[in-house]
Formats: C-alpha cells, sequence, structure tokens
C-alpha cells in the first residue's frame, strides 16, 4: 500500500469512534469540530386513505402503427403519443447531366448543367460542342436562313449523345470521330434532306427507311383498309357519274360568284384586276393568350377580326357534282383487261395533284403517280380545256409557274387516257384527301385508300390532318417546306402518302403484313 500524504488530516473522520480503516485518511484527533450534517427540508404531504389514491398504471410502450397510415390516434382524436417522423419513400434515382438548351448572343449552346453532375469536364464539354456547333452552321448553310436555330439545336443534341456513350477518356475522340462525319455529309437542299440532324436521328432514319423501302404493298395488305362506298361519300367523293351532258360549260366567265379568298361576290372575267381582292392565304388557328382563347392566322398571325394581309385576284372554287361536271365530264376508270399477262395497270399507286384557278374554277395542272414501291412513274403538267383561262397559278401552294406551266402539252383528256396504262377499276388508289385529286380529274373509282381517313383527326370529321403534320409526326420528314414561298411537290407529296400507309401497314396491321 502506499503511503498517506496527510491532505485529508485536517478534517475530520465521519465515523469517528466507529472507524475501523486501519490506515484512516481523515483525522481522529478529538481537538477537530465534528463534522457538520447536511439538513435539507422535507415538506410532509398530509396523510391520506388508501381509498384516496388511484391505482398507479406503468405507461406502456407506443403500439406500432403503418407509418403510411399516419400517427395512432384515440377514439376522441388526441394522439397517444408523439408524432412519428415520415420516412421518405421512393427510388433514389442518380442525377443526370442534361444540359439546358439555352444560347449566347452568337447562337452558340451553352451547356447549363451542374459541373459535379458531368464525368467530363464542363470546359471541356463546352469546347466540343463550340467546335460540333462550327460544323453544322458550314453544314446547313443553305437551310439556315429559313431555319436560324437549327444548328445551335444539333450542336447541343449531338454532343449530349456522345457524352453519353462515351466515358471519360474516349469522349473527346468520339467528337472529332462526330466532325469527321459531318464533313462527309452531302450539302442538304431542303429541310427534309438525308443530311439533316443528328447521328442517332440519321441511323434510326435509315433504319425506319429500310423498312418501309422494303415493303411492297400489295392489294391483300391493303384490303382492309379500303374505304366503304358509304365511307366515300361522307368524306366528299363522288361515286357516280352525275346527270347531265357533261363539259358542257367549261368557263364561268361573266357570272357572278362568291370569291373563295374574301367571300366577296364578283364577276369572274378573263383579265381581271390583280389587286382587287384583299385576303389571308394563311388558315384561321385557335390558341390560348392569358388563358384567353383567340383566333389568328397563320400568315400574319393577325386576329381574325382584322383584315386581309395579301391582294391578288379574285378565284372561285366548286365542289358541287353537278357544277364540276359541267366543266369537264365525269367518267369511271377503265375495267381489266380479260387477258390480265397484258394489263399494264398496276396493283397499287399513290397519285397526287396540283391546283390553279382559272376561269373554269380550280383545276388540275400537274399529275404525279408513284408505283407500290415509291417509284415514279408519272409526271405531267396539264394543258387548259379550250375556253380555260389561267387566273392565278397559287404558286404559294401549287409550286407552279407561269414559265413552267407554259411548256405543258397535254390536256386533262390526254392525261386521263395516260392514266389508264397505270391504272384500272381495280386499283388501289392512295392519296391524301383523296377526293380532291378524283374530283379535279373528273375520275370515278371505288378502290381508294385516303390517309387523311386512316389517321383521323382527333375532333373527328370533317376535319383532317395535313399531310405535312402526318409525314412529320409517323415518318419523321419534313415536307412542304416552302414556308408559303416555294410551294409543294406534287412527287413528294404522293412518295409522302405512299410511305404512311406503309407504316400504318408496318405498325397497324402486323399480322396481316407477315402473311
Amino acid at each position: 500500500m502506499f503511503s498517506s500524504s496527510g491532505l485529508f488530516q485536517s478534517l475530520s473522520c465521519p465515523e469517528r469512534n466507529n472507524c475501523n480503516r486501519p490506515s484512516c485518511i481523515f483525522s481522529h484527533s478529538l481537538d477537530l469540530p465534528s463534522h457538520h450534517s447536511l439538513n435539507i427540508p422535507v415538506q410532509h404531504l398530509p396523510q391520506t386513505t388508501s381509498a384516496d389514491v388511484a391505482p398507479r398504471t406503468v405507461p406502456s410502450k407506443r403500439p406500432f402503427h403503418n407509418i403510411a397510415q399516419g400517427p395512432s390516434s384515440g377514439s376522441n382524436g388526441a394522439l397517444n403519443g408523439p408524432p412519428i417522423q415520415r420516412l421518405r419513400v421512393g427510388i433514389a434515382q442518380k442525377p443526370v447531366a442534361v444540359p439546358a438548351q439555352s444560347h449566347t448572343s452568337t447562337g452558340v449552346p451553352i451547356i447549363r448543367i451542374n459541373p459535379a453532375q458531368s464525368q467530363v469536364a464542363l470546359p471541356v464539354r463546352q469546347a466540343m460542342l463550340k467546335t460540333l456547333y462550327d460544323h453544322f452552321v458550314v453544314l446547313y448553310d443553305t437551310v439556315l436562313p429559313l431555319n436560324p436555330t437549327l444548328a445551335s439545336e444539333h450542336a447541343l443534341r449531338q454532343e449530349e449523345q456522345v457524352y453519353s456513350k462515351s466515358t471519360k477518356l474516349t469522349y473527346r475522340n468520339a467528337v472529332i470521330n462526330s466532325i469527321a462525319a459531318l464533313k462527309r455529309r452531302p450539302i442538304p437542299t431542303s429541310i427534309s434532306h438525308p443530311s439533316i440532324g443528328t447521328e442517332d436521328d440519321l441511323a434510326a432514319r435509315a433504319e425506319s427507311r429500310k423498312k418501309l423501302d422494303d415493303l411492297r404493298v400489295t392489294r391483300l395488305l391493303l384490303k382492309p383498309i379500303i374505304m366503304s362506298l358509304e365511307a366515300m361519300q361522307t368524306w366528299g367523293f363522288i361515286t357516280e357519274v352525275p346527270e347531265g351532258l357533261g363539259g358542257d360549260q367549261p368557263t364561268a366567265e361573266g357570272k357572278i360568284i362568291q370569291c373563295e379568298r374574301c367571300t366577296q361576290p364578283y364577276m369572274v372575267k378573263n383579265n381581271p384586276t390583280a389587286e382587287e381582292c384583299q385576303y389571308h392565304w394563311g388558315r384561321l388557328l385557335t390558341h390560348k393568350v392569358n388563358g384567353e382563347r383567340m383566333r389568328s392566322y397563320s400568315c400574319c398571325q393577325k386576329p381574325a377580326e382584322e383584315g386581309g394581309c395579301t391582294r391578288g385576284h379574285h378565284v372561285f372554287y366548286e365542289s358541287k357534282a353537278e357544277d364540276l361536271h359541267s366543266r369537264h365530264a365525269f367518267s369511271f376508270t377503265r375495267p381489266p383487261v380479260a387477258n390480265t399477262e397484258t394489263d399494264t395497270a398496276l396493283d397499287v399507286v399513290a397519285l397526287d395533284c396540283e391546283m390553279i384557278y382559272t376561269t373554269g374554277g380550280m383545276r388540275v395542272a400537274r399529275v404525279s403517280v408513284v408505283d407500290g414501291l415509291g417509284k415514279q412513274v408519272f409526271d405531267e403538267l396539264v394543258r387548259m380545256d379550250d375556253g380555260v383561262e389561267i387566273i392565278d397559278y397559287n404558286t404559294r401552294f401549287s409550286g407552279i409557274t407561269q414559265e413552267e406551266h407554259a411548256q405543258a402539252t397535254l390536256s386533262l383528256s390526254s392525261i386521263r387516257k395516260s392514266l389508264d396504262a397505270f391504272i384500272n377499276h381495280d386499283t388501289i388508289v392512295i392519296g391524301h384527301a383523296l377526293h380532291n385529286d378524283l374530283n379535279t380529274l373528273r375520275i370515278i373509282h371505288h378502290q381508294c385508300v385516303d390517309t387523311a381517313i386512316i389517321f383521323p383527326h382527333r375532333a373527328g370529321p370533317p376535319y383532317r390532318r395535313s399531310l405535312r403534320d402526318l409525314a412529320k409526326e409517323h415518318l419523321g420528314l419534313t415536307i412542304q417546306a416552302g414556308g408559303g414561298t416555294s410551294g409543294h411537290s406534287s412527287v413528294e407529296d404522293s412518295v409522302a402518302t405512299l410511305d404512311l400507309v406503309r407504316w400504318y401497314v408496318l405498325n397497324k396491321l402486323k399480322p396481316i403484313a407477315k402473311t
């Protein structure tokens, strides 16, 4: 044992005479004062009987409750215990570095993401993005005036696609390879050119194009979507030859007719005043502005109440079968030849026409036909009948100019005889809003497939979706991209309608396509 240091020798031992420690650290001297006791005042409660004392209960643990059901409560709605902390449930997701589509004043897109979410340093990605943008600008030089943000959008998407497929070590080389591929692309001449788009766009388009090209539409494949006679009548097709001589009134010159453009009555003239009609050439669209429904024209964005934005000729359009028949007679397509081996008619064709305004109403000026593989078999301009004068070439939509139409040599009757080589009574004719084309050709045909019908408008009849919207949605193609300046192409439109039917067969009629 260690010896005592005597630090407590000045203190009296608490037990004094009863201390049994052999070597007590406290003093046992009688001269030291006694140990002071600690007196704590205690409040004595009044005595109560056992009947007055409530039985003591031991609190139990809080019962388990499903967290999704919320905290437990008693019959009076009070909580039995402290509120339970709600746990955050759900699947933890890894943050993805997706760039925002913003641009600098020079048009170069900017990657706006959290740098911590990117495996590649953000300055490196931004530098690579600028290089991609510069090469897209060079490639899209001819189409950028009508689509100024196209290079920025595609450069941003291309960089994102490369980043998602590469690692930190391979990213730079992957971008360099993409730039080299851009340099090898042919210069696009239109927004629908195959060179337009990112690498993934081109690959997806090529795969879809291959599937469409490999499919040859036949009469058997299209049988389920051929229009019934009742449906044709509902959608404006003329199914029987109207009564009357036909072709006895080729022109309406001298008659008072309502103008299709400005709805004002006017006298049909051979040489009308060029600026007499003020109208909107665009469609009247409905959209919301600050929560209110507004109607404005697509050509100038002016509200429906304002006057026209364009001046031109008064024109008229006829839709009644009797009126059309009086301008040029209707007739059925020819019957099949008895010897089918010598019949040159095709099983399936796609047809489209371009129309212009004349003193005999709206007349066909160009006819294009492609076969079931999309190969052009017929494309001719149509000379007007004798006595019918052209009022407006409608170049904004028809794409036909006065210089081009001056080369037309075949009349409508000659065009009909030429079409007999490809179309007979059993040929399936494909088109978009096909009744317009058949009516202007004065053809009555009952084997029809109309893309405006198999791809219905969500509002139902009589509304139809435009061919341009359908081609963009289902084929990824941009057609009729002239913006109201260069007009349509009947060859392009006829191929687009055929491809839409192919797409429909592949995606909607798969069991039939396999048989």
